[in-house]
């Protein structure tokens, strides 16, 4: 079991200790924290006698953490003979990540192998927490319906990277993303839908309805629904990949604070675009957006707001098609103009943020269910119950033409009332 230490202990168990040592830096009131909490113990436990398991309470420790450049809550530090020789973890950590630096780092061997899985028996299993899903879980729990759900992060989705969502009904006013999925979640979780955080389903057999979580666990259910969302559109070009989280974010939320006063980049001219691109604006030195338009793509009151900000610029029909990197990281953006095609190099940004849409999370069931040509799921309009019985879908991985927090949470309630449906025919 992992020993909760302070700073008064940490030079001697950690710094000065001989072996190996991991140490959770960990909140309270700190969802990702509780869902750690148990791969912590589950490792601790695993790996008794050969690495030392430490926890230290960030928020009763604060100046100790921050003069160890510890930040977030949870982080987890690697160490061999008081030095770290590990990237740090944080945020939605899996079991997966913990495994793999264990190993690499540590040299030990993988002791998750032949694992027995703890098969869990459940009504409805909800893969997916965003919008769509936790509110299938509103409906589902409040049915009395045995239900769990599933997430591979943390609940919210999307949404929590949102700065603001202006038109949902009964905020009366703009809201945060991240506080109205904080909301939502504890209503899923008053209503007696349970909560499964940071889970990797390393296995997804439809047919049988079975779901395979990290190295120990296997959900069996009645029914499903998959409500996986999608993920930041990529532009495909080169030196995106090498540079994602070296100067290329797709997430304002996220790291807009670390360019604080500098100049930066954003690609897209959509909804998320302009309104994140103000967000930015609010406290960076200047926003230069690359559109591939003439005018925005966005909504009226959005984009007059971006036009008017002294802080944006926009370059009009122009595309990128490179980012460039020094040894620092991003150094500069390769853009073309659509119109004559002249390209040039775009510099003095500190980094670039990429806003060109979203792509359905479809890869979990591959080859399992039907796709469009945009990848993006298909079902019955109605029931939004798959070719598969007892298989439904909800959220922006279905195919649909409109992908609002509204539509999610419509498709969320349709599902789950039709899931609801077929397991009172499983009854008779």
């Amino acid at each position: 079991m992992a020993q909760e230490i302070t700073s008064a202990d940490y030079e001697s168990k950690v710094l000065k200790a001989k072996g190996l040592v991991i140490v959770d830096f960990f909140s309270q009131e700190c969802a990702p924290c509780e869902a750690l909490a148990p791969k912590f113990e589950f490792f601790a436990d695993l790996y008794h006698g050969e690495i030392a398991f430490y926890k230290v309470f960030r928020q009763g420790d604060r100046d100790h953490s921050t003069a160890l450049g510890v930040k977030s809550s949870p982080t987890l530090l690697f160490y061999k003979d008081g030095k770290e020789v590990a990237p740090r973890l944080s945020g939605a950590i899996k079991k997966s990540e913990m495994k793999k630096t264990i190993v690499d780092a540590f040299g030990l061997p993988d002791k998750t192998l032949g694992t027995l899985r703890k098969i869990e028996e459940v009504d409805l299993a909800i893969i997916g927490a965003g919008p769509a899903g936790l509110t299938a879980g509103i409906y589902a729990g409040r049915a009395m319906i045995n239900t769990v759900m599933i997430d591979q992060g943390n609940p919210g989705g999307q949404v929590n990277l949102t700065h603001m969502v202006a038109n949902y009904p009964g905020t009366e006013a703009e809201i945060g993303g991240y506080a109205l999925m904080e909301k939502v979640t504890k209503q899923a979780e008053e209503s007696g839908a349970r909560i499964i955080r940071s889970a990797e389903i390393v296995r997804l057999d439809l047919a049988k309805k079975e779901i395979d979580i990290d190295d120990d666990r296997r959900i069996k259910a009645k029914a499903i629904i998959i409500a996986t969302g999608a993920k930041p559109r990529e532009l495909g070009v080169p030196g995106e990949t090498a540079l994602f989280g070296r100067g290329i974010s797709y997430c304002a939320t996220c790291d807009g604070r670390f360019y604080e006063g500098k100049d930066i980049y954003v690609i897209g001219g959509g909804n998320s675009a302009v309104e994140e691109t103000l967000f930015l604006a609010e406290f960076v030195n200047s926003v230069t957006m690359v559109h591939q338009f003439d005018e925005f793509q966005a909504n009226k009151t959005a984009a007059e707001q971006a036009l008017k900000n002294p802080k944006i610029k926009v370059l009009w029909s122009h595309e990128p098609r490179a980012f460039h990197a020094d040894t620092k990281g991003f150094s500069g953006l390769e853009v073309e103009n659509l119109k004559t095609g002249e390209r040039k190099v775009l510099t003095g940004g500190a980094g670039v943020f990429v806003f060109v849409g979203y792509v359905p999370q479809t890869q979990l069931f591959a080859g399992q269910l039907p796709t469009d040509r945009w990848g993006g799921a298909e079902a019955d309009p109605m029931t939004l119950e798959t070719k598969m019985p007892g298989v439904f879908i909800a959220g922006d991985l279905r195919s649909k033409p409109f992908k609002q927090i509204t539509t999610a949470v419509s498709d969320g309630t349709v599902a789950a009332l039709s899931a609801q449906k077929y397991l009172r025919s499983l009854a008779g």
